[in-house]
């Protein structure tokens, strides 16, 4: 939750401090996905990094590079150290995030894996809620500068939080494994490349799922606060109507998770898609507060009951000896869909219009819907 405070706190002011260096309006939008740039390139290291050193090194080390991200953009004065700065935050979310999966997917019984991942993910919606706020709260005195020093602060206690995880008493990696399962090679030194051929099928099947889903949900960031300016709201209207939609994500994250576990991860991620499809199906048609509250309150709620899915079913497939190696490349998937479904958004919508972009994402989260019902199993995952 700490490390999703820091980065929340900073993610809508990037694009603020850019513009006070002068950027174009342009260019300051841009300067946001730097940080998803920074952590689609280092995916594939993350993995490395957390099967050499272990899941808890690799959060230490994450949370003090996001410090040091975090530093260099507070003290930037020119747009290309701003830049690095960014870049360097993104770039500490992809180990961060991997370490903090793989050790929950090890330490956590199967029976209660879901509930465990919906709940990580319930934190970082919580999180994201309460960086924005702490952020408004030091700008005050403060200016911009005071977004980065919650952000530093942040991670710097979420340093201190990982120094103190315990370490885990069993290393499920290195138990031996079956003749058919059993790697050339130690686990530590297994290649992404190799567990990614391996499990080729997974990624093929549910993985398309997983990189739509994460698409849509990136996209629907987007959607709701440009439709809002379409139809001639308040800036000040479009962000409490987006808040109600996280405030509906934040309380079904558990019962989801519950869900997960007693029923099946296909019983809660084939209606996160088909929820949140429909409110992109609908969104176009709305024309004032009410109906683009209800539109958005719907896709809160197709967002929230898939809280934790997409790593939830990473650590299902995961299998125990090159956990990080699969984790990493599950993740990369992810993070491909995040970055190429919002900017079909902005081609679409740039060529013909917002409202045929929007059913563009419509029509992605219904073919994820139908990727996913097909592919995932019926009944609950138990190893």
């Amino acid at each position: 939750m700490l490390y999703s405070v820091g980065l929340g706190a900073v993610t809508p002011i990037v694009s603020l401090t850019a513009l006070s260096l002068g950027a174009s309006t342009g260019l300051a939008a841009a300067m946001i996905m730097i940080i998803g740039l920074g952590s689609l390139c280092m995916n594939v290291p993350a993995a490395v990094l957390t099967a050499r050193f272990g899941e808890r090194a690799t959060m230490i080390f994450a949370a003090l590079w996001a410090a040091i991200g975090m530093a260099t953009a507070l003290w930037s004065s020119q747009l290309p150290m701003l830049a690095v700065g960014v870049f360097l935050v993104g770039m500490a979310g992809a180990p961060f995030n991997l370490a903090r999966q793989s050790y929950l997917a090890e330490v956590i019984a199967p029976t209660h894996r879901a509930r465990a991942m919906s709940t990580l993910g319930g934190t970082l919606r919580v999180g994201s809620l309460l960086g924005p706020f702490a952020a408004s709260a030091a700008m005050i005195p403060l200016g911009l500068d005071g977004a980065y020093w919650v952000g530093l602060a942040a991670m710097v206690v979420a340093l201190i939080v990982c120094w103190w995880i315990p370490e885990r008493l069993t290393h499920e990696r290195d138990v031996p494994l079956t003749e058919t399962e059993k790697p050339a090679q130690p686990a530590k030194q297994v290649s992404v490349w190799s567990v990614a051929k391996q499990h080729a099928r997974v990624f093929g099947t549910v993985g398309i799922g997983v990189v739509l889903l994460s698409g849509v949900r990136a996209a629907r960031v987007a959607v709701v606060p440009l439709w809002a300016d379409a139809i001639g709201l308040d800036a000040s209207v479009a962000a409490l109507i987006y808040g109600l939609s996280g405030l509906i994500e934040v309380l079904v994250f558990y019962p989801a998770g519950r869900l997960m576990d007693k029923r099946g991860r296909v019983f809660v991620a084939v209606p996160c898609m088909a929820f949140m499809g429909v409110a992109l199906f609908f969104l176009p048609f709305t024309q004032g507060v009410v109906s683009l509250s209800v539109v958005a309150m719907l896709l809160g709620f197709g967002n929230g009951i898939g809280s934790g899915i997409v790593m939830t079913l990473g650590a299902d497939y995961a299998p125990a000896a090159v956990r990080p190696q699969f984790l990493g490349t599950w993740r990369l998937g992810s993070d491909m869909g995040i970055m190429a479904l919002p900017l079909i958004l902005s081609g679409v919508t740039a060529a013909v219009s917002l409202a045929a972009g929007i059913w563009v994402v419509c029509g992605a989260a219904f073919v994820g819907a139908l990727v996913l019902g097909i592919f995932i199993p019926r009944t609950p995952r138990q190893s």
